[in-house]
């Protein structure tokens, strides 16, 4: 069954633009929650989102920018991710140090939830992936930070570890999820990753957890709430 307007806070979405960002997007609007994107191309997200969406323009380098962005709303869900080995889309820039300055900034403007898509393998410094721009090790440390930040009193956050990426519908799989960073390797939709992060919003289980996850079977799904239920406390 369909709920709507159960989260009634805005919420910033940054990386909005890609793949799974805008899963992230399609997400909250199917369940009324106010959107407020954060990209550096204006008109690639008006193409993508019309109307429907606020739209603040900045990049992730700027402290200003960013504090732009977040200002008065009441959680974040990063969906940021390096696209280049060097420079301003590498993994140092983006998924580390980006994702630091928009945890910092979202922290000093009052946002409540923190919400991020990192990895899985992130804790394997040996892992090959780590051989392009370390971006395992960098993921996390952003991670490291979202929970330093955001584990306060008042504050919450959810960080939901992936395995590799396809495109499809959501809620057509069973879904294992484990956590410790023991599982090795797996698949699963953006659209369930995104589905993840936004009831986390507003499903209590959800707060203040890390976890992986993984596709288990083609199984279709009425939620995914009870997969929070089976994370430990």
């Amino acid at each position: 069954m369909e709920s709507k307007n159960v989260y009634n806070g805005q919420v910033l979405v940054a990386g909005a633009t890609g793949k799974t960002g805008q899963w992230v997007v399609k997400r909250l609007l199917h369940y009324g929650v106010p959107v407020r994107v954060f990209s550096r191309e204006k008109d690639k997200a008006l193409r993508l989102f019309g109307e429907g969406v606020e739209i603040i323009t900045g990049k992730i380098q700027s402290a200003s920018d960013i504090a732009r962005a977040v200002c008065g709303c009441d959680a974040v869900i990063s969906a940021l991710g390096s696209s280049s080995y060097s420079g301003e889309s590498s993994p140092a820039d983006v998924d580390r140090d980006g994702v630091k300055r928009l945890v910092d900034e979202a922290a000093k403007a009052g946002v409540k939830h923190f919400g991020l898509v990192s990895s899985l393998a992130v804790t394997r410094w040996y892992h090959p992936l780590n051989l392009f721009g370390g971006v395992l090790l960098k993921k996390w440390e952003a991670e490291e930070h979202v929970r330093e930040v955001f584990s306060q009193p008042a504050h919450s956050y959810t960080i939901v570890r992936p395995g590799g990426l396809k495109d499809g519908e959501p809620l057509q799989h069973k879904l294992h999820v484990d956590t410790g960073d023991r599982l090795w390797s797996g698949w699963i939709n953006r659209s369930d990753v995104a589905e993840l992060l936004v009831i986390a919003l507003w499903v209590d289980k959800a707060k203040n957890k890390t976890f992986e996850v993984i596709n288990e079977s083609e199984e279709e799904q009425s939620g995914l709430e009870q997969y929070f239920d089976l994370l430990p406390e």
